[in-house]
């Protein structure tokens, strides 16, 4: 996620010039049309590797639950729905805010929630990478809507993005809400209210507010807080037992109760933790959480007011993966914003150094890259580097296939997190390197 852009507006020097804006616009159209017409393709066979909802399906049922019966966390009560909900070991987790508008999308079948919910997915991405592109100064709308189409395009099949929308969840239309917050001008008197939503439903964009502090940005800081605090105050009103429970409680702290840890498909801190300690890694795991919460918040900072404003969001999106004690590969998804970036550097760099950077970007997108599971046997949906290592190895007295692993094994099994940590300290030693350059920031263009 390394990058050296500044905020300003892009000079004309530095971006496409309008013959080519038109070619990039043209192939960006081709390019983005061809791979959603793959996409229906695919996802309508026989044997669909496009869509299998299982976690819509958890929150659908969440939603039911919430209109039909009560309560919604550990059922005491003989229910059809709870003895679904909680078969397979996938209990609601969220916040009881979240349950509230998949009550309304319960109406709906789960066949016709899932494809709008991948609609949805593929607006949301199409639109977090053109509120990217704004950001870093692209303002000529042909060559800025050609390099979106063609972005979206490279990265749509990323097993983050495809895992997203194979599962049905919210990773993508959640990175778009706060990717746009964080992108309005400051002057927006609403700015952090998408922040603080996103946060009523997943509690880790909550670290984006010390992050506003820290850059005196008090008002979208207290706005983020209010917006997150009425999330819990509707919550509060709408379900009383179930936020009670959830938050005066401490459910919250127990979300993850349920779930193998140690699976190679966790990638974060916690997870790459227990695989090499192969036991309870819980201690080590706070030291290394509380660390990169200080580290990556600072680095932040600098990158901030170094005029790297669209990077510092992206190191603090990076460092709530790196500390959550689950990164599923779908949480991932953040990666895809990293890719303009890397783009735009590359448009900016002279001779040789742009085609590096070029590099980088496909280097990437390949490394997050997904493919047909039917290669290995499983036809069903997508799978990337990380599954590469076999499910069913396990060292002779281990308890989970993770633990015991070596060479080969501990570099593709944790490829994401390491690559994480190499991202994070490459944007900590720029924003210090850079911390003396201090850049009067100036506002992004409005995402709208």
């Amino acid at each position: 996620m390394a990058a050296t852009q500044q905020v300003a507006p892009a000079t004309p020097a530095s971006v496409p010039g309008r013959r080519l804006d038109s070619w990039l616009l043209a192939g960006g159209l081709v390019a983005f049309a061809a791979t959603l017409i793959w996409f229906i393709y695919s996802a309508s066979g026989q044997r669909s590797w496009g869509l299998a909802p299982i976690d819509m399906s958890v929150f659908r049922d969440a939603g039911l639950i919430v209109r039909h019966v009560r309560p919604l966390y550990h059922p005491h009560l003989a229910s059809p729905l709870y003895d679904r909900l909680f078969a397979n070991g996938e209990p609601f987790d969220y916040p009881p805010f979240a349950a509230l508008p998949f009550a309304l999308m319960s109406y709906l079948s789960l066949s016709a929630l899932a494809k709008l919910a991948a609609m949805a997915d593929i607006a949301a991405l199409v639109a977090a990478i053109w509120v990217t592109f704004g950001a870093l100064g692209y303002r000529r709308q042909a060559g800025r809507l050609g390099l979106t189409l063609l972005t979206s395009a490279a990265v749509f099949y990323t097993e983050p993005v495809q895992r997203t929308m194979y599962l049905g969840q919210v990773e993508i239309v959640l990175m778009a809400l706060v990717m746009w917050d964080m992108c309005q001008p400051d002057e927006r008197r609403w700015k952090g209210a998408g922040v603080g939503i996103a946060a009523g439903i997943k509690l880790l964009p909550l670290l984006f507010i010390p992050y506003l502090l820290l850059t005196r940005r008090f008002r979208q800081a207290a706005v983020a807080s209010g917006a997150f605090l009425a999330t819990l105050i509707v919550g509060f009103i709408a379900l009383p037992r179930d936020s009670w429970q959830w938050l005066i409680q401490g459910l919250f702290l127990k979300a993850n109760a349920h779930i193998d840890l140690h699976w190679s498909g966790n990638q974060s801190l916690m997870g790459i933790l227990l695989r090499s300690a192969g036991a309870d890694a819980h201690g080590e795991w706070l030291v290394a959480a509380a660390i990169a919460i200080v580290l990556g918040t600072a680095g932040a900072v600098l990158l901030d007011r170094a005029g790297h404003r669209v990077v510092a969001v992206l190191m603090i999106a990076l460092t709530t993966l790196l500390i959550s004690p689950l990164s599923w590969d779908d949480h991932w998804v953040w990666i895809v914003l990293a890719i303009p970036v890397l783009i735009d550097c590359a448009l900016r760099a002279p001779g040789a150094t742009r085609w590096a950077w070029f590099g980088l970007a496909a280097a990437v997108t390949a490394l997050f890259a997904g493919w047909p599971d039917s290669w290995l046997g499983q036809p069903n949906h997508l799978t990337g580097i990380i599954y590469l290592v076999p499910q069913h190895y396990r060292p002779q007295g281990a308890p989970w296939p993770e633990v015991g692993w070596h060479g080969w094994q501990l570099i593709v099994g944790n490829a994401w997190v390491l690559s994480g940590l190499l991202a994070f300290v490459a944007l900590l030693l720029i924003g210090l390197r850079q911390s003396g350059r201090a850049v009067p920031p100036s506002s992004p263009e409005a995402a709208a």
